[in-house]
């Protein structure tokens, strides 16, 4: 399922429809029509001259190249003054040009037929001195100016921040790159060796030790290459990775849990191993059968929560900074990046030390999780 960052945001246009419909529809009619009923009264009271409101709308095409074009080509290269002296210019000699030849256009067919008087007036309005500094539409260029800069430079601050997520999420996925590629050669050394150990002496775990390393090494060479990826997937590879360290340290006590129901999950691939990995690379199961790493996963509906604790190393000296005692490197920063990619406002992540064990916490929530 796509996230709501992958889909385009239709805000923009919903905007732009909104001020075409109400502003244009509504406010500019009712001006126009104030003017036509000073010229002739309405015979009745309920939406008179309706053809009012199709010349407003035909009055005002000239602002589609200036909120579409010439203000985001200006903002872009950031040529503010270049931009409000342009905006001045096109809008100025615009409104006039377009009214004189709407009012042109209408006035053959007027419906009905008083409202002759009122495209003639116009008309004529437009002939004096187009091109030079008289403006008869003052007012509407006025307005015309405040709604439709509004309509441009809420589509170009919504191009620029879909533009900004494209390049986090590019460079989110040159993080994972990184990070696969970090735990491919380093997890693989590690098991070949415990899998040529268990060889030299006969053990009956090397059949599984080399299955499990063949699932999880598919999965993070093929199948985490997805944007998302089913959770069941996710929670089988982290199922096999737990297994294959607690066959590594059969005496330590290495657990992982899951609750609830997987379906219809979507998930990006690999967003817990960071987490997992961390928690291994600084276990006190190095060193001490009697450690602990345990994780629980629980679902429910519209909320992911993932606990991981492990027994931590011994610490070192006071006068090293926290930072140095214990550092996830790029696997946490990737997966603090990424959440807020994938899940903003709707994820938790806590990290903490207590009593030398060390505690993730990890909670989805809302229909991003979903």
């Amino acid at each position: 399922m796509q996230a709501a960052a992958d889909r385009p945001n239709r805000f923009p246009l919903v905007f732009e429809l909104l001020i075409w419909s109400l502003y244009v529809g509504l406010y500019k009619y009712a001006e126009f029509l104030e003017e036509a009923a000073r010229l002739h009264k309405p015979a009745r009271a309920n939406f008179p001259y309706p053809q009012l409101a199709l010349f407003a709308l035909v009055a005002t095409l000239y602002v589609l190249p200036f909120y579409r074009w010439l203000v985001p080509g200006l903002l872009r290269r950031r040529r503010y003054g270049a931009l409000a002296l342009a905006s001045v210019v096109y809008m100025w000699w615009g409104i006039k040009l377009n009214s004189w030849l709407a009012a042109a256009l209408f006035g053959p067919f007027a419906t009905p037929p008083v409202l002759l008087a009122f495209y003639q007036k116009y008309e004529a309005l437009g002939r004096q001195e187009p091109l030079g500094l008289y403006q008869p539409h003052l007012a509407l260029l006025f307005t015309d100016l405040l709604a439709f800069g509004c309509v441009a430079f809420v589509r170009v601050a919504f191009e620029q921040e879909a533009r900004r997520r494209l390049v986090e999420r590019d460079h989110l996925a040159l993080q994972l790159t990184q990070l696969k590629a970090q735990l491919q050669p380093h997890f693989l050394f590690n098991t070949l060796n415990s899998i040529y150990g268990l060889s030299l002496a006969g053990s009956p775990e090397t059949p599984r030790f080399i299955l499990l390393l063949s699932e999880l090494m598919r999965y993070v060479l093929y199948d985490s290459g997805k944007e998302y990826i089913a959770l069941s997937e996710e929670v089988t590879f982290l199922e096999n990775y737990f297994e294959m360290e607690q066959r590594k340290y059969a005496e330590a006590d290495i657990t992982f849990t899951t609750t609830g129901d997987a379906a219809g999950w979507q998930v990006p691939p690999l967003l817990l191993l960071p987490l997992v990995e961390n928690s291994f690379k600084h276990g006190r199961h190095h060193f001490s059968d009697e450690a602990r790493v345990t994780a629980t996963l629980h679902l429910a509906p519209g909320r992911l929560h993932f606990v991981l604790e492990n027994d931590m190393l011994p610490a070192l000296p006071a006068a090293a900074p926290a930072s140095a005692r214990r550092s996830g490197g790029i696997g946490l920063v990737n997966i603090r990046q990424r959440l807020h990619l994938y899940y903003p406002g709707a994820h938790e992540l806590l990290l903490t030390e207590h009593d030398g064990r060390y505690r993730a916490e990890l909670t989805l929530r809302g229909p991003q999780a979903l």
